[in-house]
């Protein structure tokens, strides 16, 4: 994860119409009864905190008056909007090629612009973004839930959600605070440490890589590696940090983060263990967990922990799926950032988590 975007992945993928409804229904009108309503996608709103929220609802093709399985689509961390997107450098579009492959299962779907992307922008935090935390975040997206729940095609009996990287981790606390609570929900890399010994893996690993290819000495790498720890162990007992020693690149991404416009956010998140929000999931949840080996950001390596307590929460399969050779964008590894090329082992996973909801 970069911190920004503990997200992103995939293809800006086409929605596919599926063919849905009996032989008989294409002599009856869209409108009627048993009459095939072509699939299509509604620009919708909800309001949280004061905060006008943008989104796009999917809806496959269906006959008229079915109800539909729905999801709502949660983006990594940063500003990810509605598509997976951070343009205009990073536009992979991971959530529309999500959207993509769930409606060819018969799936609706929502996926909205978050705080500071889209259409919705800062809304009421404009001006003083220092005031966002995660759980701001977290009603907003309960918010979205509700307004999915309640399209006059969805199935209040299927209501899913799926979240990629930080979004998975929404998913976990968005799930123990709606109502009715979710069916199924399908965490993409999810994030599964908490936020600041997640980036400090992370940031351990670039200054290892930056070792094996001659960019940096040992030496410099373990101090760096001290420093980061040092700053992180001081921003958590609120004590003032010092980053002066390490990188320019460390120091200036440690110095946003701990900032007056992100510290209260990373903080809220940093305080939440993914495995502790995990157990808080309702028995006889449907749960898919994916973790890509390509996936230096999330490796397979910490999944466990969030695994066993969605064990001791007695969800159901399909559990844990390892991807192989899929990177944390859901590419196939290798892939360039802004490809559109959603692995097919993301989307085999995608489908087998739909299946008992098919339509």
């Amino acid at each position: 994860m970069r911190w920004r975007t503990l997200a992103t992945a995939a293809l800006l993928a086409a929605v596919t119409a599926t063919g849905l409804g009996a032989p008989a229904a294409s002599a009856a009108g869209p409108g009627e009864p048993g009459g095939l309503v072509p699939a299509a996608d509604r620009e919708v709103t909800f309001t949280a905190d004061g905060t006008t929220a943008y989104g796009t609802l999917h809806v496959p093709a269906h006959r008229a008056g079915q109800r539909l399985p729905a999801a709502l689509l949660l983006p990594g961390s940063g500003a990810t909007d509605r598509n997976g997107d951070e343009p205009p450098a990073l536009t992979p579009g991971t959530l529309a090629a999500v959207a993509g492959t769930l409606g060819t299962d018969g799936v609706m779907t929502l996926r909205f612009d978050k705080y500071f992307t889209g259409r919705t922008g800062a809304g009421a935090y404009q001006g003083d973004p220092g005031r966002l935390d995660l759980p701001a975040f977290t009603r907003q997206a309960a918010a979205a839930y509700t307004t999915l729940r309640d399209q006059p095609e969805a199935d209040r009996r299927a209501l899913l959600v799926v979240g990629h990287s930080e979004g998975g981790l929404q998913a976990l606390l968005v799930a123990r605070t709606v109502r009715p609570a979710p069916a199924g929900l399908a965490l993409l890399a999810p994030q599964d440490e908490r936020l600041l010994d997640l980036l400090t893996a992370q940031l351990g690993d670039q200054l290892d890589q930056a070792v094996a290819a001659g960019q940096l000495t040992e030496e410099v790498a373990r101090a760096n590696k001290a420093g980061v720890a040092a700053a992180v162990a001081d921003f958590r007992a609120g004590r003032p940090t010092d980053t002066g020693a390490l990188l320019p690149p460390l120091a200036g991404l440690l110095n946003a983060l701990f900032g007056p416009n992100n510290a209260r956010f990373v903080r809220s998140d940093d305080a939440v263990y993914p495995p502790d929000a995990a157990r808080a999931v309702r028995p006889g949840t449907r749960v898919t967990v994916t973790c890509g080996t390509a996936d230096t950001n999330v490796p397979c390596a910490t999944v466990p922990p969030l695994l066993g307590a969605l064990g001791r929460a007695h969800t159901t399969g399909p559990g844990l799926r390892t991807l192989d050779g899929v990177d944390h964008f859901l590419h196939p590894a290798g892939t360039p950032v802004n490809d559109h090329a959603l692995a097919p082992a993301v989307e085999a996973a995608l489908h087998e988590f739909a299946r008992p909801w098919k339509r």
